[in-house]
């Protein structure tokens, strides 16, 4: 804070602390302290639940701060309970200039805060994690004093160091290369997948960018909810890029087990059973997740920002293709299963969805060339 008086950011700290300040007779600095009827002192509780907190004079930046040790975030999030520290030194003529997080942090603490702030300036919260992440972080003054670098603050993010490099890490050129290989995968599925997070990514976008349109104002609740669908939709097809490859590697890692006995070779057999059927819930997955984004490109192509509506339209098509491409995947890893009854589930499913894509896709592009055609 701007203030190097520990009083005063103890002043603050008790009007936030869920244990509050004692209460006082006249001056509520030096007054008689309040008792009850058994002789208790009398307490003023503070404004925040499962909150700790206590001013706190800090040498190296020569200024005083309110110290925080927030016991329960569902309770009081993180950010609420930086608002009301805002607010309370405003009262008291301070202002907050930055805030710091000492130990780890999981990341929906980050993204609550992000989605918080954006719903404040009335923007869509359909955009990426890490954008979600920088606002929270600039919202809260995070890195006013020092950097702040979420790949060594969240929790999330330093359990991922030191794992296998991801498909969807690659670069787009990386990842065609890495396709365009002799390595037998990614393959179709993760293609597949990665079409649909596209299609849905096109819908999204025109979503966000509908939100923020000037003269729809009144709207960007509704848009915005829309773009949080999509992205939603779009992480769980970028998932399945990864795990189309894994259940494939899978299938590998099984046919190379051991079959020198009896006892190995059953072992074996149903170990490649287990990964096949595995490998073809994927792409089923696959097909059912991007089948869901066709609502969203419709209703953009239909009520979206319509100087975007061939967006919608592409968006469409990536979808179309992405259900087609698992629908192969499915197909084709099916046949490798002895169980017929599992086998005639998974296709009867797929095929479905299947029955229904080439109407929903071609709905949609007469309602993008309507648009345009004006």
């Amino acid at each position: 804070m701007n203030t190097t008086s520990t009083r005063r950011a103890n002043a603050i700290a008790f009007d936030v602390r869920e244990k509050g300040r004692k209460k006082r007779e006249g001056n509520p600095i030096t007054g008689k302290v309040v008792v009850d009827e058994r002789g208790k002192e009398v307490w003023i509780p503070g404004t925040l639940k499962g909150c700790k907190a206590i001013g706190w004079f800090i040498e190296e930046y020569g200024i005083a701060q309110v110290s925080m040790n927030v016991t329960n975030i569902t309770e009081t999030p993180v950010h609420i309970a930086f608002d009301e520290v805002v607010d309370k030194a405003a009262a008291r003529g301070i202002r907050v200039t930055g805030a710091e997080i000492v130990g780890l942090i999981p990341k929906k603490v980050l993204i609550e805060a992000g989605k918080y702030y954006l719903a404040k300036q009335q923007r869509s919260a359909g955009i990426s994690e890490e954008e979600i992440i920088k606002i929270a972080v600039k919202s809260m003054g995070l890195d006013d004093l020092k950097p702040f670098d979420p790949k060594e603050k969240v929790i999330e993010y330093l359990m991922e160091e030191g794992a296998a490099k991801k498909l969807i890490d690659f670069t787009c050129k990386g990842f065609a290369l890495e396709t365009a290989s002799e390595s037998p995968a990614p393959g179709g599925g993760s293609v597949s997948a990665y079409i649909g997070a596209l299609g849905a990514a096109l819908g999204t976008m025109v979503a966000n960018l509908s939100s923020h349109k000037p003269g729809w104002d009144d709207k960007w609740n509704y848009f915005g909810q829309l773009a949080e669908q999509g992205q939603s939709i779009m992480n769980e097809l970028l998932f399945l890029v990864d795990e189309d490859t894994k259940s494939f590697n899978a299938i590998m890692d099984a046919f190379g087990l051991p079959k020198s006995n009896d006892i190995e070779k059953a072992a074996r057999a149903e170990a490649i059973q287990k990964a096949t059927l595995y490998a073809t819930e994927i792409p089923l997955r696959t097909m059912k997740v991007a089948y869901s984004g066709f609502d969203l490109v419709e209703k953009m192509a239909a009520e979206g920002n319509p100087n975007s509506v061939s967006d919608a339209g592409v968006g469409a098509l990536c979808l179309r293709s992405a259900i087609h491409g698992a629908y192969l995947n499915v197909k084709i890893n099916a046949s490798g299963l002895k169980d017929a009854e599992t086998v005639a589930r998974l296709n009867a499913e797929a095929d479905a969805i299947i029955a229904n894509t080439d109407r929903r896709e071609k709905e949609i592009i007469a309602i993008v060339n309507k648009v345009i055609a004006g």
